[in-house]
């Protein structure tokens, strides 16, 4: 069953299949506990509110006995750095550029759970993928998929830091596999890539300095001191993924094909986004775990990269900006056009 069950993975778009039990870990949940404690999990107010089910498989549902974990190849085309120095560009990053993985990694999950409930009828399961209490990262770790590097992502030798990850909780019993032995080494390239110095040390992330949490979770106005640090990044950060040496593995080959870049989102021009309002903006993201963020939210974001990149031809689309109805994107405006001068 186990060995079946890792090749029907395989054939459903998964690269990576692992086996944990599901008890408590109690050195993941220090961990947890330290980095809610400093407050570097920032305005994610939900990864405290349910951290008793997040630090344990068996917190979320008490009848599992075993974790499926999953990684899924989003390997990219082209350099994620390739973009750095284009002011007219804007860089989004290489997850959000295809399908939203939530549909997909979601829809090969059910499938898979539905090929095993078919053979163990008596069975339970459920799947998730990045939207409930679930610590998918130290799970993958624990089921042998991959390690978690310096920069606290998953990193695996065959696909570099590229992967989706989801995860089945099940009522069966697996045998599990040896934990993901870490790599990284001396290496340092994640750390000293990171525009906003996020990583306070090795293996901890502030997710406050963090552009990802910057541009996606956090829904103020940027702090005055990181907006020059965005540069052109208008939805996520590659930075520390992408100097993995790791990477040098990573195949292209074995990315999932519903998970291709939208050719339109590889190298956007910055001026096509500064017009959208709700409608606009929801038609051109549909589809896309852009959308998440809201019109409001991504504006105020194009705007921060306007600014630094301080092109006086961007000024006729931001001076409209400045009397938006949210706050938040007039005072961006407001902002990037006394940098433009």
């Amino acid at each position: 069953m186990r060995q079946a069950l890792i090749e029907e993975a395989r054939k459903l778009g998964f690269v990576a299949c692992g086996f944990t039990v599901a008890g408590r870990d109690d050195v993941r949940a220090a961990r947890l506990e330290e980095w809610l404690g400093e407050g570097r999990h920032g305005s994610m107010e939900w990864m405290e509110a349910r951290k008793e089910q997040r630090v344990s498989p068996q917190g979320l549902w008490p009848e599992a006995r075993s974790v499926i974990a999953l990684g899924m190849s989003y390997a990219p085309d082209i350099d994620p750095l390739a973009l750095e120095g284009r002011p007219d560009k804007a860089r989004i990053s290489v997850y959000a550029q295809g399908r939203d993985y939530h549909d997909v990694v979601k829809k090969a999950l059910k499938a898979l759970a539905r090929w095993l409930i078919e053979r163990e009828p008596t069975s339970k399961l459920k799947v998730f993928v990045d939207t409930a209490p679930v610590m998918e990262k130290p799970l993958g770790q624990a089921a042998g998929i991959g390690w978690q590097g310096k920069h606290t992502n998953l990193v695996s030798r065959e696909h570099g830091s590229w992967l989706f990850l989801g995860a089945i909780y099940t009522t069966l019993e697996f045998e599990p596999d040896a934990p993901g032995k870490d790599r990284c080494g001396s290496c340092r390239a994640c750390q000293d890539a990171c525009p906003t110095d996020a990583f306070p040390a090795p293996y901890q992330l502030d997710a406050r300095r963090c552009i990802s949490y910057l541009t996606i979770e956090h829904k103020g106005p940027v702090p005055e001191e990181l907006r020059e640090k965005l540069g052109n990044r208008i939805y996520g950060c590659d930075d520390c993924l992408a100097v993995c040496p790791w990477n040098k593995f990573a195949d292209v080959a074995h990315r999932h094909l519903k998970l291709a870049p939208r050719e339109e989102l590889i190298a956007p021009d910055l001026a096509t986004y500064l017009g959208f309002d709700d409608a606009s903006f929801r038609q051109h993201f549909s589809g896309s775990p852009i959308k998440r963020i809201g019109r409001d939210r991504f504006v105020r974001n194009c705007l921060y990269a306007a600014g630094n990149g301080r092109l006086a031809a961007l000024r006729p689309l931001i001076d409209p900006l400045r009397g938006d109805p949210d706050p938040v994107v007039a005072e961006a405006a407001a902002w990037a056009l006394a940098r433009i001068g």
